[in-house]
């Protein structure tokens, strides 16, 4: 059995938004019991990510490490077409990645106790990103 929905996210700009809830929708939505949901953000300057739930300090943690490992305004970036954080966001993206794999067990998402999924915004203006979500199984 297969299920697949696409939902729109709109961001505040650079920072993460919690998707754990709408994943889970798509979940239950499927039907499927046992299987797999893939999660894949339609973009190449906002990635999703598996992270920490309780402690709001470890995606802000993460952004002071992406703002030292991809800083905006960079000399060493030449991609700059749509400003100076354009090329870092694609790096960022690129290190964080673009999509996820989740187990579903007992027709719900099979997470971990402190995990939930996040979209991460890495540019610094307000976007509308687009997501997926397919659910695989039976």
């Amino acid at each position: 059995m297969a299920h697949q929905e696409s939902f729109p996210v709109e961001t505040r700009g650079r920072g993460t938004h919690d998707l754990t809830g709408r994943v889970a929708e798509a979940v239950r939505a499927s039907g499927v019991g046992t299987g797999l949901a893939l999660v894949f953000v339609h973009h190449t300057s906002a990635s999703l990510i598996l992270c920490e739930n309780a402690d709001p300090q470890v995606r802000r943690d993460l952004e002071a490490w992406l703002a030292r490992a991809a800083p905006d305004g960079d000399r060493l970036f030449r991609h700059t077409a749509e400003g100076p954080d354009d090329m870092p966001a694609h790096v960022r993206s690129i290190l964080t990645g673009s999509s996820l794999a989740v187990p579903v067990a007992g027709g719900r998402l099979d997470l971990g106790t402190w995990q939930g999924i996040y979209l991460y915004e890495h540019r610094a203006a307000p976007h509308r990103r687009r997501v997926s979500v397919t659910v695989l199984g039976a």
